[in-house]
């Protein structure tokens, strides 16, 4: 079992480090999460934002 666990990054942050950690968490670019949360915003009208506000409240620093 691995001890990997999704924290905000203090490295690959832009605003709270969301999508830094996320990208940390599954290996990948930080840019592809934050063009793909981008994307994800515009096409569901806004919820990407609230669903951004609250990974940056209950993911951990």
């Amino acid at each position: 079992m691995s001890d990997k666990r999704l924290y905000k990054s203090s490295v690959n942050y832009m605003i709270c480090g969301v999508c830094g950690g996320i990208a940390e968490y599954l290996a990948v670019d930080p840019t592809l999460i934050r063009l793909a949360w981008v994307i994800f915003t515009c096409l569901s009208a806004g919820t990407g934002i609230i669903a951004y506000i609250i990974a940056a409240i209950i993911i951990p620093s």
